[in-house]
């Protein structure tokens, strides 16, 4: 009976304070669980070739978890002081986070790491941790995420404070009259499909752009077998061709079967192999 009176209002839509409500913070759990069980789905429907090491995908998403908890806690608050229907205002603000903010956030990482090279900032390259992973690495990236997250928050905050979207918050949730449901859709519903769509694109936002084609390269083991006939074939005698295959490799356990050729009687021939290196 206590939750639905947080939720309820004498408008027949939620109250000033339903979204820091238990059900309000019920729904909140749930999709915070939802939303990091997407980025592990994701980490497993990237390519062997260029799956990142467990502590990589760790620093990568934790920057994400972060930003958007930061961000969650922001539009909580500020469609709490916003007049009318906190959980109309809360979907604007999410809605327009997950559009706008999203290409604005790209850009400013975009901009980040162009600086990053042009000067040498190697700790302010995303998705960049050093040889081992650097915390302090990590941790400033993290600082700077969250700085252009918060910038971006107030741009789309003032871009708010048009009339516009006071029209736009009386209907955009009008034909819904049960307050728990308004809720659920506010914060379970259209957050969790929205959220699964932005968690796939900022984790490749963040991660590093070169991952893609330095783990094809690196795990890629180009081997030149040099195979000899049987010399009891047509045409008598031996003869040698020269044959190949490609072979995707997870981990570098190869690497010493290619350089110790004791390792396997069949001579191999190697070329080019600094190319991949």
């Amino acid at each position: 009976m206590e939750t639905v009176m947080n939720v309820t209002n004498s408008t027949g839509h939620c109250s000033q304070d339903a979204l820091t409500g238990a059900f309000g913070w019920l729904l909140q759990l749930i999709l915070a669980s939802l939303a990091f069980t997407c980025l592990i789905f994701k980490r497993f429907c990237e390519p062997k070739y260029e799956r990142r090491p467990w502590i990589i995908w760790f620093y990568d998403t934790s920057k994400q978890v972060i930003g958007s908890l930061v961000i969650h806690m922001t539009n909580i608050i500020l469609a709490s002081d916003f007049q009318g229907d906190p959980c109309t205002w809360y979907v604007i603000h999410f809605l327009l986070d997950s559009s706008l903010g999203l290409f604005l956030i790209y850009l400013g990482i975009r901009y980040a790491c162009y600086l990053a090279k042009r000067n040498a900032w190697s700790m302010l390259d995303f998705g960049e941790y050093g040889n081992p992973p650097s915390y302090h690495i990590w941790l400033s990236q993290c600082c700077l995420y969250v700085f252009l997250l918060l910038n971006v928050k107030v741009v789309i905050t003032f871009l708010m404070k048009l009339q516009f979207w006071s029209d736009v918050s009386r209907f955009i949730l009008s034909p819904i009259t049960n307050p728990q449901a308004e809720l659920a859709i506010v914060m379970l519903i259209i957050p969790f499909f929205v959220n699964a769509i932005q968690f796939w694109i900022t984790d490749d936002i963040l991660m590093h752009q070169s991952r893609h084609f330095d783990g094809i390269l690196t795990r890629m083991k180009i081997r030149y077998r040099q195979i000899v006939t049987n010399p009891g074939s047509r045409g008598g005698g031996s003869r040698d061709v020269l044959g190949g295959d490609f072979t995707v490799s997870d981990d570098d356990d190869d690497d010493d079967e290619l350089l110790n050729p004791d390792l396997d009687p069949t001579p191999r021939i190697v070329p080019a192999r600094s190319i991949f290196a």
